[in-house]
């Protein structure tokens, strides 16, 4: 399964992805300039929390275990079976908000005017999710699940070397 992967160290806090994301997943028109005149404005399925040097998007992390879906109510919650991607079904979507409480990521959005819940679907139905294209640092990016792990490895080992080591040769 492939995810947003984002790179803290570029994000600038700019928001273009909240914007392209409301237009590409919320507008009718697809365009910001259609996007601004519509009533209720369109909803973004990620959000930048922050700004500068601690801004951060965050986005449905599509939990292996999502327990969103577990406590949805009307079963509008679902794992997609060719992508594992976790779906809102909105024409079964109540409007109880259950699945916000139990988000652990709290990345699903209410959107009052519709009574729905919006989350990130990773622009499923795109080659690649809109805030991945549009981002101008490039700190958002498409990534295979199995590669985090080798990533992750990579990042502990470089901690520890920088730990292993001091000037006498013992552990610091």
């Amino acid at each position: 399964m492939k995810i947003i992967g984002i790179q803290m160290d570029r994000c600038t806090g700019c928001k273009t992805c909240e914007l392209f994301c409301a237009a590409e997943r919320g507008s009718e028109g697809k365009t910001l300039a259609a996007a601004v005149k519509e009533k209720p404005l369109p909803q973004a399925r990620i959000r930048v929390e922050g700004s500068g040097t601690t801004a951060f998007p965050l986005q449905c992390r599509q939990c292996a275990s999502a327990p969103c879906i577990d406590a949805c109510l009307a079963g509008a919650l679902v794992r997609d079976g060719e992508s594992s991607i976790v779906l809102v079904k909105e024409e079964r979507c109540i409007g109880c908000w259950t699945c916000t409480a139990f988000c652990p990521y709290g990345v699903i959005y209410p959107s009052w005017e519709r009574k729905v819940a919006l989350k990130c679907d990773r622009c499923l139905y795109m080659e690649r999710p809109v805030c991945v294209e549009v981002c101008p640092t490039k700190a958002l990016n498409l990534v295979d699940t199995e590669g985090i792990e080798g990533l992750s490895r990579g990042k502990r080992k470089d901690i520890l070397k920088g730990l292993i080591k001091s000037e006498d040769g013992l552990l610091l």
